[in-house]
C-alpha cells in the first residue's frame, strides 16, 4: 500500500500533538511536521523522530517551508493565538497571515494536488450575545480590537482564492490544557459557550483525510454540538470547584459585558455527520480536568482561594477599567 503524504503544522500545540498521535495510531500515513523550535516542541517532536520527519523552522519565512514537498494531504494548525495575538497584532498577522500565505504558495508550487485543512476560529463571528446560535454563512464581525480574527479571516480568504482543493473548519472554544490568562475576564458571564477537547478536535481534522470528496471547497463549524454547551458563567463555576477555588464571588464589573465572541453552532453537526469526530461531552471535559487535580493540591489551593482571586482580579483589564473610569475602555468593556 502506498502511504499518503500528511504534511502537520503546529504539531506541539494542544490540537496538534493531539493529531499527531492520532495518525501514528493509524499507521497508514507518511508524516511531516512542521513547527517552531523550542525547548517545548523538542520534547514533545524529538521523541517521534524515528517515526516522523521533523521540520523546525518560521512559517513566516518562505525559504524555512523549502522542505515541504510532494504532500497530500496539509492539516494547517499552527498559528499565535490570543491573548498574545492581540497583545502584538504584527506578529499575529506575521504568522497567521504570512505564514499561511507562504504555506499556500509552498503548496501550489511542490505539491498541487494537496488537499489544505485549515483550522479558523469562531471569533471571526464576533459578538453574539444577543444572537448565540451560530450558522457558517453568518456575518463575519470580528468584535473590536480582535487581531486574531481579522488574521484567520484574511488567511481564509486568501485559501479560498488559491489553487489548492481545501476544507475550513471554525474551532469553537477548544478546551484542554488551557492556561488562565486576562481573557477570563474579556468574555461575559451570560455568554453561550461550546466547547470541543482537543481529541475531538484533532479527531476532525484526522478523520477529515480520507472525506476530501465531502469536504472540498467547504466551510464548517466545529464544535462538540449540544452536549458540550453550557454558560460561561456554569463553565467558570465548574472549573473553580474542581480547582479548588471556592465560588465564583468576583464583584461587579470583574466580567466585560460585550466585545468577545463564542456561542452555539446551529449547524455542527453538518461536519459531524461526515467526519464523525464527537466522543467527549462537557462532563468529559470536566472528568479529565478533575483527574489533573491532586486532593493535596485541590486542599491547599482552597486553603489559598481568597489571595488566589484577588490575584486573578488584578488580572482583569474590564475591572481596572471601571475602577479608573477609563471611558475609552469603559465602551469597550461595557454597555
Amino acid at each position: 500500500m502506498i502511504k499518503k503524504n500528511i504534511l502537520l503544522t503546529g504539531a506541539s500545540g494542544t490540537v496538534g500533538f493531539e493529531a499527531l498521535k492520532q495518525l501514528l495510531a493509524l499507521d497508514r500515513y507518511t508524516i511531516t511536521v512542521f513547527d517552531q523550535e523550542s525547548e517545548a516542541s523538542r520534547e514533545k517532536l524529538l521523541p517521534f523522530k524515528d517515526k516522523i520527519t521533523i521540520v523546525f523552522g518560521d512559517i513566516s519565512n518562505f525559504d524555512d517551508l523549502d522542505a515541504i514537498r510532494n504532500i497530500d494531504f496539509a492539516i494547517h494548525l499552527a498559528a499565535v493565538i490570543p491573548p498574545v495575538a492581540d497583545d502584538f497584532p504584527p506578529l499575529a498577522k506575521k504568522v497567521n497571515l504570512n505564514g499561511t500565505q507562504n504555506l499556500v504558495k509552498q503548496l501550489e508550487k511542490h505539491s498541487p494536488t494537496a488537499f489544505m485543512m485549515f483550522s479558523s476560529s469562531i471569533s471571526v463571528y464576533g459578538d453574539r450575545i444577543v444572537d448565540p446560535y451560530i450558522n457558517v454563512g453568518d456575518q463575519l464581525q470580528p468584535s473590536e480590537g480582535d487581531y486574531y480574527a481579522t488574521t484567520k479571516i484574511a488567511a481564509e480568504e486568501y485559501i479560498r482564492n488559491s489553487k489548492l482543493d481545501y476544507t475550513i473548519f471554525r474551532l469553537a472554544a477548544i478546551m484542554g490544557n488551557h492556561k488562565i490568562s486576562k481573557l477570563m475576564f474579556h468574555q461575559p458571564l451570560n455568554t453561550a459557550l461550546e466547547i470541543a477537547t482537543p481529541r475531538d478536535t484533532a479527531r476532525a481534522f484526522v478523520n477529515g483525510i480520507e472525506k476530501q470528496h465531502l469536504l472540498s471547497k467547504r466551510i464548517f463549524n466545529l464544535g462538540g454540538g449540544e452536549s458540550c454547551r453550557a454558560s460561561y458563567k456554569v463553565f467558570l463555576e465548574r472549573s473553580f470547584a474542581i480547582f479548588g477555588l471556592g465560588k465564583l464571588n468576583f464583584p461587579e464589573h470583574a466580567f466585560a459585558d460585550k466585545n468577545f465572541h463564542c456561542g452555539y453552532y446551529a449547524d455542527g453537526d453538518d461536519l459531524e455527520e461526515i467526519v464523525h469526530f464527537r466522543q467527549d461531552t462537557l462532563d468529559d471535559y470536566f472528568k479529565m480536568e478533575s483527574e489533573k487535580v491532586s486532593s493535596v493540591r485541590k486542599i491547599a489551593t482552597s486553603i489559598i482561594k481568597e489571595p488566589v482571586k484577588w490575584f486573578l482580579l488584578k488580572k482583569s483589564e474590564p475591572y481596572q477599567a471601571f475602577k479608573q473610569q477609563d471611558p475609552i475602555q469603559m465602551k469597550h468593556y461595557f454597555n
